[in-house]
């Protein structure tokens, strides 16, 4: 299990949520609160950030140690400013490698993605299942052997097959396709991700035949405000809600917040 974040509001430093919060990713990283699996998040970092005034693609920064051994990202976060972050730190699945290539966020074009969860028995059940259902170039995209990955890359596939599709409905068509694929196999899955394309945001917490792992959102902290933060543990105290289990919540480009069951 893995621990998420993700910010949508008002420009400001990475620092500002990587290292300056009293739960920050980096006390997380080695005192997680709300892990149902695993003991620390010690097998890598991840942050992805959007440029807050050009129309650019996103940026990322990744890196296998972890994230309190990495003496870059400290000074990195003084300098980058963003009003779009996604970030995470990792609790490596056993048996997967540790490597850049299993490193999130996974980024294509506009859109970066992270994922807290597992898909039982991966390489054994659902791995050429999802591998058959991609295109030929979406297949040929993926480095990594991580379900995080192949649920990226199902995600993506979908954004290119159906027209004009909301991150909201790629992702809720493919959680639809790993459900009925889980139930075909007989297998378990969660699939907390929070998603962007630098304008809004879109997390899920899911699981089917497990619990869900924790998802939370805050809007407007008064040392936050106009900005919306989602994050697998509350990074402070504030008004921090509960993700219902098994919904899709919206933030749209103007920070309404928006949740719908699944």
């Amino acid at each position: 299990m893995c621990r998420l974040l993700g910010y949508l509001g008002s420009p400001l430093q990475l620092d500002q949520l990587l290292y300056k919060p009293e739960r920050s990713l980096v006390v997380q990283s080695y005192l997680p609160q709300e892990m149902t699996s695993g003991v620390v998040n010690a097998d890598g970092l991840g942050i992805g950030w959007y440029h807050s005034t050009q129309d650019v693609n996103p940026f990322t920064y990744k890196n296998t140690l972890p994230i309190w051994n990495d003496i870059n990202l400290p000074e990195l976060s003084r300098y980058v400013e963003s009003d779009c972050v996604l970030a995470y730190v990792r609790s490596a699945t056993p048996g997967q490698a540790l490597d850049m290539g299993n490193c999130q966020p996974f980024r294509r074009d506009r859109i970066l993605f992270i994922h807290n969860g597992f898909i039982e028995r991966f390489r054994q059940t659902l791995y050429r299942p999802i591998r058959d259902r991609l295109s030929d170039e979406i297949y040929q995209s993926i480095h990594g052997t991580t379900d995080s990955e192949h649920i990226f890359a199902l995600l993506v596939n979908e954004v290119q097959t159906v027209a004009d599709a909301s991150l909201e409905t790629a992702l809720s068509q493919t959680l639809s396709q790993l459900i009925q694929l889980a139930q075909s196999y007989q297998v378990n899955f969660s699939a907390n991700i929070i998603l962007s394309d630098g304008h809004s945001l879109v997390a899920s917490r899911y699981a089917s035949g497990s619990s869900a792992p924790t998802l939370y959102w805050l809007r407007d902290d008064p040392n936050y405000p106009n900005a919306v933060l989602v994050a697998s543990e509350p990074l402070f105290a504030g008004n921090w809600h509960s993700c219902p289990t098994n919904s899709l919540l919206v933030v749209k480009e103007d920070l309404e917040v928006c949740i719908n069951q699944f």
